[in-house]
């Protein structure tokens, strides 16, 4: 199994942080969602610690069901993923930035060439978030009055990657030649019409801009259900993963990864970076007043809406008993199935309550956290990376810029300490520093 012995460390960036009352701290900008400056600090704090990218999560929607909801939660006001990283391209030099773009409800030429833009703007820093929407009330945004099953979503996307894959081929490394001399300014030769028409897509091609620095950006996606771990050993090269405990990780990870290689694939270009909210205190006690703190903050109707929503909007919490066992099994979802799984079978395996999951869903989201030291942190970060569970971690400080200072200040060295973490960035690309082949062009001799 090739694997390199260091792992990767993303910053998962929501406007005031993960915990769902983050934004009324005290150290928290409450307007954070829509100031840039604010960003481009978080972009500045983690390229000096070496992280390998910055992500931003998406939906085009409001995602709450009720104005109860809706009225306390700080999430319903933030920029657009490619808007925003397109501006912080020109603020950092090193970081990757990596989008999140829905194949239900883009276009793939419009996509393809914004992805591509953005690799440009960045010199070859842009990653694309592969998701499906996942969220109640997208579909109405877009004329619908549904999402389309969860199957079909991933049909349509298997075909959309391929479609947007086929339109960054379409011109070769070398088209454009740009021969003032000579008068030409692209090698005709090298343009290629993808005139795909298929089940769901129908596009002519070429794309209106050269081939992306990198190839293709680098393909990321989530999906952890049946379908979407047999999508991700196909098409992705970073794998953000929901593991809340190791056992979990574990075998999600060997999972992938045996799909993966059964499609002629290597490990080390198939990436497991689960998600970690790590509350750092410089003491155990000073770790757990922060959690403490931060989840005064949270009103019930926030708890309770954003489990409804986590679990996929099958069940009324508002009518259950909250000091209730949780049950074995809820109705299946057309939303996120694997997000409901994992939250089910860890309120299970730990005997949880609704009113002790609820409050776990607020602070987590049903990832690993982890309350204490920079040593007790950093422990469970190279445990799960030791034992195979984790290529790298999706880190999702509880609040911004504060939780990102206490990580970078604290677990960072430790983890450098340990031989776990470079300090420095090693290629001039995304692919290049996180170990990825840049793809050739399917067209080019070299194919």
């Amino acid at each position: 199994m090739q694997r390199n012995h260091e792992m990767k460390l993303g910053l998962f960036i929501v406007q005031a942080g993960h915990n769902e009352g983050a934004w009324r701290d005290p150290n928290v900008p409450a307007n954070g969602g829509v100031d840039i400056d604010h960003y481009a600090r978080l972009a500045a704090l983690a390229e000096t610690a070496g992280f390998h990218f910055l992500f931003l999560a998406d939906s085009p929607s409001v995602m709450d069901p009720d104005h109860a909801t809706i009225a306390r939660v700080g999430r319903n006001d933030g920029f657009e993923p490619i808007t925003l990283l397109s501006a912080l391209s020109s603020r950092t030099q090193d970081i990757g930035l990596v989008i999140t773009a829905t194949t239900t409800y883009c276009q793939p030429y419009n996509l393809a060439r914004m992805l591509a833009s953005l690799d440009h703007l960045s010199r070859g820093r842009a990653a694309w978030n592969i998701v499906t929407s996942g969220f109640k009330f997208e579909a109405a945004n877009f004329g619908e009055e549904a999402l389309p099953d969860h199957d079909t979503r991933y049909h349509r996307a298997r075909e959309f990657v391929e479609v947007v894959k086929g339109l960054w081929d379409t011109w070769e490394d070398d088209a454009f030649i740009r021969d003032k001399r000579s008068g030409i300014f692209v090698d005709t030769t090298k343009m290629h019409l993808l005139n795909h028409r298929r089940d769901y897509l129908s596009v002519r091609g070429p794309l209106n801009i050269a081939r992306p620095p990198q190839g293709y950006p680098v393909l990321v996606q989530a999906g952890a259900s049946d379908v979407g771990t047999e999508f991700a050993a196909e098409h992705a090269e970073v794998v953000f993963s929901v593991a809340p405990y190791l056992e979990y990780g574990k075998k999600f990870y060997e999972t992938l990864k045996e799909k993966a290689r059964a499609r002629g694939r290597k490990d080390n270009q198939v990436l497991v970076m689960p998600g970690i909210v790590p509350i750092v205190g410089r003491t155990k006690q000073e770790a757990s007043d922060k959690l403490q703190r931060f989840q005064s903050y949270t009103h019930i109707d926030v708890l309770i809406g954003t489990a409804e929503r986590l679990l996929g909007y099958v069940t009324d919490l508002r009518s259950t008993d909250l000091d209730s066992l949780v049950p074995e099994a809820l109705p299946q979802t057309n939303f996120i199935q694997s997000r409901q799984k994992v939250l089910l079978d860890l309120a299970v395996r730990q005997k949880l309550t609704w009113r002790q999951l609820i409050r776990f869903i607020s602070d987590s989201k049903g990832h690993l956290m982890v309350v204490g030291t920079p040593d007790e942190i950093a422990d469970a970060m190279v445990d799960a990376f030791d034992h195979q569970a984790a290529d790298g971690f999706n880190v999702m400080p509880a609040t911004f810029p504060g939780g990102l200072e206490d990580f970078v200040e604290l677990v960072v060295p430790e983890l450098r300490r340990r031989g776990k973490f470079k300090p420095a960035y090693s290629g001039q690309t995304l692919r290049e520093n996180l170990g990825l082949k840049r793809p050739p062009n399917r067209y080019s001799s070299q194919a």
